[in-house]
């Protein structure tokens, strides 16, 4: 198990103030050095600011792509790797249209689009975060621009995991993100019974969980810890894969049926574990991130309308989902709008990083030439363009299944 990232939630403001820089990259190596020191391997310290129509203001929002180059290049000074600059606003209309010239325009700053807010779907949200992904496909050939955003359905502030990641005031916090998925594929491996393999687990997450909040607020108390998202995010080796624990409990191959039962099991296990939780903490499923998710949508096991199911328990959503490179934004939109949906009916956050690939189409290898991809192939998106009334542009209440709120 090692440290996905450790995440500094902070208002840089605009113009940027060197001084918050400064003390996110001072705090950020301060907090690198404790949990190394301790034994956890880091792999990345990032930012995570306001959302960035607050920031910048209704007035400014087109200086976005200028303000995101400067953020690149400040972030890179104070010595931290990613940045991410929030989602954009249903108030600020603007604000998603802008974000695929930002995209171009930065190296390493990621994006999000809110599509829900309180107990509202905002349809002219979805479709314009729909509009983001398609027109950041083109710009890169292998559709790697959507890697920096993200769709997000009822996510608050205060989530480490990538693009999801803002804050939501003045005064700086920190959280931790886990990449984990190797606890549970060694939890289950070669165990004769369920509950024996759910109390490894539930024992191995509460241990590191334990000791990873003990670091954060010990060690690193002058600022405000918020909690770790155990997430079991995989690496592409199959050791560290999330498809490979389902497939140690008994799936022959995740996408079968008794997957969904397999990734609520491994959900409520985190829900289960004694930490300090904060953000997603759930099955993760990054179809280009899992090797063994990558083989089975390669064989055409494991589909979109499988991952969106799985959604239903699992944590995060929809994550790094190759599509053919022609997929409309008419097509993507129907399937934003289930995503919230789901999220709202049971009251969970969700995202979507959907990666339409330029030239390809559904069945097409991939070739992403990237250390954290594992290749797979274009899958196919069943979905055709709305027509009214859910293709208008109003927002509506969908209030949480009874039992929920």
């Amino acid at each position: 198990m090692k440290i996905r990232s450790i995440t500094y939630f902070c208002n840089p403001k605009s113009p940027l103030d060197g001084n918050v820089l400064k003390q996110a990259g001072n705090f950020l190596a301060k907090a690198k050095s404790a949990f190394e020191a301790r034994g956890y391997e880091v792999q990345t310290v990032r930012m995570a600011t306001i959302p960035f129509p607050r920031m910048l203001g209704e007035q400014n929002i087109d200086e976005l792509p200028k303000f995101s180059n400067q953020l690149a290049k400040a972030i890179k000074e104070a010595g931290i790797l990613y940045a991410s600059l929030g989602p954009a606003l249903p108030e600020f209309p603007r604000s998603y249209q802008i974000i695929p010239e930002s995209i171009a325009a930065s190296e390493d700053i990621f994006f999000s689009g809110a599509m829900t807010s309180g107990h509202d779907i905002h349809l002219a949200a979805v479709k314009a975060c729909a509009e983001v992904i398609a027109r950041c496909a083109p710009l890169d050939p292998n559709g790697f621009a959507n890697l920096r955003f993200a769709a997000l359905a009822n996510v608050n502030a205060g989530a480490p995991f990538f693009p999801a990641a803002y804050h939501d005031g003045d005064q700086p916090a920190f959280a931790i993100a886990v990449e984990s998925a190797d606890v549970a594929v060694n939890a289950f491996a070669g165990q004769p019974s369920l509950s024996e393999g759910r109390s490894a687990l539930v024992a191995e997450i509460t241990r590191h969980g334990q000791a990873i909040a003990r670091i954060a607020t010990n060690e690193l108390a002058d600022v405000q810890f918020k909690g770790i998202d155990f997430s079991l995010a995989p690496f592409p080796d199959d050791a560290h894969s999330l498809g490979n624990a389902v497939e140690k409990m008994g799936v022959p191959k995740i996408g079968l049926h008794g997957s969904l039962a397999a990734a609520a099991i491994l959900t409520e296990a985190i829900e289960r574990a004694d930490f300090p939780h904060v953000g997603f903490n759930g099955f993760m499923q990054p179809v280009l991130e899992d090797s063994v998710l990558a083989k089975r949508a390669a064989e055409g096991t494991l589909t979109v309308k499988d991952a969106l199911l799985y959604s239903a328990v699992c944590g995060t959503g929809l994550d790094t989902v190759p599509l053919p490179g022609d997929t409309s934004a008419g097509e993507i939109t129907p399937l934003l709008l289930d995503l919230c949906a789901l999220a709202l009916r049971l009251d969970k956050p969700l995202t979507a990083r959907l990666m339409p690939v330029p030239g390809k189409r559904a069945g097409d290898a991939t070739a992403f030439d990237f250390a954290f991809f594992a290749n797979s192939r274009v899958m196919k998106l069943d979905s055709a363009p709305l027509s009214l009334p859910l293709h208008g542009d109003e927002a509506f209440a969908l209030q949480a299944k009874a039992g929920k709120r």
